[in-house]
């Protein structure tokens, strides 16, 4: 009897059918089914069978997790390799499937579980362990070993896995962008061929899919059912979506193997990382699975987040201990909660050109060390953060004159230099020892609680000496150990990935942070949107969010405080400007809104989001909901065509209850905001009032944000 699993959880069935021949195949994957009896089953696996008429094959075709084109799947097959031409096209046979740790060999029905698959590919001389898991949230994630017991080499050039989309869902939407313009959403449609996403720069990437979304035409936040997947990798992946001529429809991903990153000799294993598939109905049902899955996490923190000062606007490589400790007063002042030292305090690092790579405290700069620094800051009772970037170095460093074996480089050459700088390739023993014992050094000495792990350019001809052969996969899986390893000598030490900004956010990597650094640009305008998609997959409290200065860094916009703070808070609120620069009024207004932030961060980080779709371009309105109201955000970021923007209608409350609601009407927006309705005492109404008729919105002018708090009564 074939083995034949039901998963059923938080609303997603997972129905997977598996006979000894092949891969196992997908009979239902979205919407629950309620209970499923084995005669059922069999009829939705009869149910959703095919027939191609014409030229293809004469039995019915089949796509398995790992697609087989001898099966029929004309696509991109889901492994791609041979042992020198032999063994390309390998004969699965299923030899044992275990659910939870027990044998199955007939019909099952759990909850969440881990379903594996062991399968043996005899002329190949290859071995597989399939692992499908089903999560409490509902979202699915598979992985696959893949074993050489021959003895001739193999290699893989790809592994991908992939889940069935059915064919009403054709609208597909994933994501791009660059440095300072991070999670820029684009949407096009499924037609007949492959929607291949690659990521080549080593790490994440800044322009990286992110998430796959494959859904029924014009799904929105709330509508539309809609299949997604992530990719859960830190170096080389793919994202894809692929619709073929019967009208098989598949996402999936997974690692992107350089030339020869996949050769298996005798005995040798491969492993893929996770891949991700979460089915919802709306990109808010989407975004709240994968904010569960983090929340679950071990490390993840709670909503007590830190209000933070980092130095780096406002002193760059300028590190003076007076006017340091003079920063950590006045941040201390306003209430601000933990203080990070940023680049520039090591080697010979002045500016960008030199001892990135030396993790030692520059003499120079700082004869005494950090410790009349960390000392204030400590006394006054802020946590003390560091900057590093342990992947990379300057070539004009100690560790690249005394090893200069240890850089990522060719046979015959050196990559290009990025921001004056090449990467030290952690896959490397003796590279991996210097940098763990250098770091393990420094939070040694200083009471440290918090590591801003930065990683500034790409890893472009990213090979090993002495023969240059490809190391992004050896160099991702080293950057793991290494954190991995800090985090079990300094368990007290929280870290943060940040990589040029938001270059390094997968789920991967998050199983490690407990914080991401957004983008480098704080420029309010365009952190609205990039909070908005980041939380597509990170929740709230995972988000670097900073207000900066007035006039941003990056692009020379000036914006009030009012904006700057406002779209802040929808995040791990921090503080990125030199305030000694600062006017007594805007100190007054940012202690007010720290204060404020701590009043309500146990709601801004640990509740549902919301989003609404508004028809104006450059209109953003969304929420963080929970059980006792909402905290909403209006962001209007360009003039519209019509004065007013009508009625606002507030998602996410609970129909039967009362709630009043409250605006944050600061001294920047007198005199714009009024609408009758704000004229007087706070406004009391229903959840099925405010969700359904809505409040009429106030007048903004471009650049400016309201807050709403909608609380229960």
């Amino acid at each position: 009897m074939p083995a034949r699993v039901v998963l059923r959880s938080a609303g997603v069935a997972l129905l997977i059918s598996a006979g000894q021949d092949g891969m196992p195949e997908v009979v239902h994957w979205g919407t629950d089914l309620g209970e499923v009896t084995e005669a059922e089953f069999e009829a939705l696996r009869l149910g959703s069978a095919w027939m191609v008429p014409g030229n293809s094959v004469d039995l019915n075709p089949r796509l398995g997790i790992i697609p087989e084109g001898r099966y029929g799947w004309t696509g991109t097959p889901g492994l791609i390799g041979s042992c020198a031409g032999r063994g390309w096209s390998p004969g699965w046979r299923i030899r044992e499937v275990r659910v939870s740790g027990r044998p199955v060999d007939d019909f099952i029905v759990a909850g969440p579980a881990v379903v594996e698959y062991a399968l043996e590919a005899v002329s190949a001389s290859l071995w597989m362990l399939l692992v499908v898991e089903m999560l409490p949230t509902g979202l699915v994630r598979v992985r696959a070993t893949l074993e050489n017991v021959g003895d001739a080499p193999f290699e893989v050039t790809e592994l991908t896995l992939r889940m069935p989309v059915p064919g009403q869902a054709r609208d597909l939407m994933d994501f791009g962008g660059r440095w300072a313009a991070e999670r820029m959403p684009q949407r096009t449609r499924l037609d007949m061929g492959v929607r291949r996403r690659e990521g080549r720069h080593g790490r994440t990437g800044a322009d990286a899919a992110f998430v796959l979304s494959l859904g029924e035409e014009g799904f929105g936040y709330q509508t539309g059912e809609i299949w997604a997947c992530h990719v859960a990798w830190s170096g080389n992946h793919l994202h894809l979506a692929e619709r073929d001529f019967t009208g098989a429809q598949l996402i999936g991903g997974g690692e992107l193997l350089l030339p020869g990153e996949g050769w298996l000799t005798a005995g040798r294993r491969y492993r893929s990382p996770w891949v991700y598939f979460n089915h919802a109905v709306g990109l808010d049902a989407q975004a709240e699975r994968f904010h569960q899955h983090l929340r679950a996490l071990p490390l993840h923190p709670d909503s007590e987040r830190p209000v933070s000062l980092n130095v780096w606007e406002a002193v760059y490589f300028d590190h003076d201990v007076s006017r340091l400790i003079d920063l950590a007063e006045q941040a201390a002042a306003l209430g601000v909660e933990r203080y990070v030292l940023d680049d520039g305090w090591f080697g010979a690092r002045r500016d960008d050109h030199a001892g990135l790579g030396d993790w030692v405290v520059s003499p120079e700069v700082w004869p005494e060390g950090l410790h009349p620094l960390v000392n204030r800051v400590t006394e006054l009772g802020m946590q003390f953060g560091l900057w590093f970037e342990p992947e990379m170095v300057n070539p004009d460093s100690d560790v690249a004159r005394a090893h200069p074996e240890w850089l990522m480089q060719l046979e015959d050459r050196l990559p290009l230099e990025g921001r004056f700088q090449q990467v030290l390739n952690l896959s490397l023993p003796g590279a991996f020892d210097h940098v763990l014992g250098q770091m393990s050094a420094i939070l040694e000495e200083y009471p440290i609680s918090y590591v801003k792990w930065d990683h500034n350019r790409d890893l472009n001809d990213a090979g090993t000496v002495p023969d240059g052969r490809p190391a992004v996969a050896a160099q991702t899986r080293a950057f793991y150990a290494l954190l991995d390893e800090l985090r079990r000598r300094f368990p007290q030490v929280e870290f943060e990935s940040c990589s040029s900004g938001g270059s390094r956010i997968d789920l991967e990597v998050m199983e490690r942070a407990e914080r991401v650094w957004v983008s480098d640009n704080i420029d309010p305008d365009d952190r609205q949107r990039m909070l908005w998609w980041t939380s597509q997959l990170l929740p709230a409290e995972l988000l670097g969010s900073h207000i900066a200065s007035g006039r941003s860094h990056v692009t020379g916009r000036w914006h009030d405080l009012s904006h700057r703070a406002a779209t802040a808070v929808f995040g791990h609120l921090g503080i990125e400007w030199d305030l000694a620069s600062a006017t007594e009024e805007e100190l007054e207004e940012l202690a007010w809104w720290i204060a404020w932030y701590k009043d309500h961060r146990k709601r801004l980080l640990a509740g549902r989001l919301v989003r609404v779709s508004m028809p104006d371009p450059g209109v953003w309105f969304k929420g963080i909901v929970n059980d006792e109201g909402g905290i909403y955000s209006l962001s209007v970021l360009e003039a519209t065509p019509a004065v007013n923007l009508g009625m606002l209608k507030f998602p996410g409350l609970i129909s039967e209850r009362r709630y009043r609601v409250e605006i944050i009407d600061r001294p920047a927006l007198k005199g714009v905001l009024q609408v009758p309705w704000m004229a007087g005492a706070p406004l009391e109404l229903t959840g099925a009032q405010l969700m359904g008729a809505g409040l009429r919105a106030p007048v903004l002018r471009p650049s400016t944000t309201v807050l709403f708090v909608v609380t229960r009564i």
